[in-house]
């Protein structure tokens, strides 16, 4: 990863004064450096998270989100003004906020380089994954620890999972919109809207039971497809799809596999023969089959896949990468799933 130029690290050590984040240990709450001089009202504000004290004594001013799913959280609490760069996007950005979004400096369409970010001065970085903020992503949580740059990683990556070995982590424990809603909760805290995340938690908790009231989809054997045709990506049991698949009622049909992302031969997945197929319909270009028209193409044309049941019937169900990550919009992956169940006439 390149080191910061020495002019970047002198201006981002002063932020050191204004803002914190220590190694570990602590609690949340009031503590004796409430009294310190240039400390806005109801701060600081201090969180565990992930196995970091995060510790802001003010509102952020200049964040940077380092993953789509941050940055759309974000932009929902109405912060654009607040964000100066976001990076790694799988798609486009969610509907209605477009013009917020247009707002915010584009660093990279994927990982930007640690000096590219330092370069904008942050005051505050959040990234969803824990490999963003890990050795071989942006940088280690400690590197900007080390320039005095509070640092929030998604408690969806880590609360209830191992991300310690090669891929992209096993859930030790089933994934729920709880971690989702936190999130939210967490972020409005830290920027001081707190009224603003639970009018949007509210929201999404409506949107789930408007979807899923009256829905019986107990029969009914899903897969979900997010990248590569060649040793596709397909969703274990705990993640993301996960929820979606819990909140209807339906069964995955890798629900054996507690890892986020195995990679699963064909014969395999012909051999389970869902009724349904949730693909992913991803803008970025990093796999083979990123766009659901390529995993289309190749499910109709292979030997293998042609003849499953979903396949001749048709029955796809087409889903942002986002929807079938741990974000905002996994709620959007239930509404769909849901509508494409009950139009396919598989469920009430």
């Amino acid at each position: 990863m390149p080191l910061a130029r020495p002019i970047r690290h002198a201006a981002l050590s002063s932020l050191a004064g204004a803002l914190l984040l220590t190694g570990c240990g602590g609690s949340s709450g009031s503590s004796a450096g409430n009294s310190a001089k240039g400390e806005a009202e109801g701060y600081p504000v201090t969180l565990d998270n992930c196995g970091h004290q995060v510790r802001v004594l003010g509102p952020p001013q200049r964040a940077v989100s380092l993953n789509q799913g941050t940055t759309e959280i974000m932009l929902s609490l109405g912060l654009a003004d607040r964000m100066v760069g976001t990076a790694t996007w799988t798609d486009p950005v969610a509907k209605g906020l477009e013009k917020a979004g247009g707002k915010v400096k584009r660093l990279a369409d994927n990982a930007p380089s640690f000096e590219k970010v330092l370069d904008t001065e942050p005051d505050f970085v959040a990234a969803s994954f824990a490999s963003t903020l890990g050795r071989g992503g942006v940088a280690p949580r400690e590197q900007f620890d080390k320039l005095g740059v509070p640092t929030y990683l998604s408690p969806s990556d880590c609360v209830g999972k191992d991300n310690s070995g090669d891929g992209d982590g096993v859930r030790t424990e089933p994934l729920t919109l709880d971690a989702v809603y936190g999130e939210v909760r967490d972020l409005a805290r830290i920027f001081g809207v707190e009224e603003r995340g639970e009018r949007l938690v509210t929201d999404l908790k409506d949107r789930v039971k408007k979807a899923t009231t009256g829905l019986d989809a107990e029969d009914v054997t899903l897969m979900y497809w997010f990248a590569n045709s060649q040793s596709p990506y397909l969703a274990g049991c705990c993640g993301a799809p996960g929820i979606v698949t819990r909140e209807l009622g339906a069964k995955n049909v890798f629900d054996g596999t507690h890892e986020e992302w195995p990679q699963v031969n064909w014969e395999t997945v012909a051999d389970r023969d869902p009724d349904v197929l949730v693909i992913g319909d991803l803008s970025r270009k990093q796999q083979t089959a990123e766009t659901a028209a390529k995993k289309i193409e190749f499910l109709e044309s292979d030997p293998v896949t042609k003849n499953m049941t979903a396949v001749r019937k048709k029955r796809y169900v087409l889903l942002s990468g986002q929807a079938m990550n741990p974000t905002l919009r996994t709620v959007e992956g239930i509404e769909k799933v849901a509508a494409a169940l009950r139009a396919y006439g598989l469920a009430g």
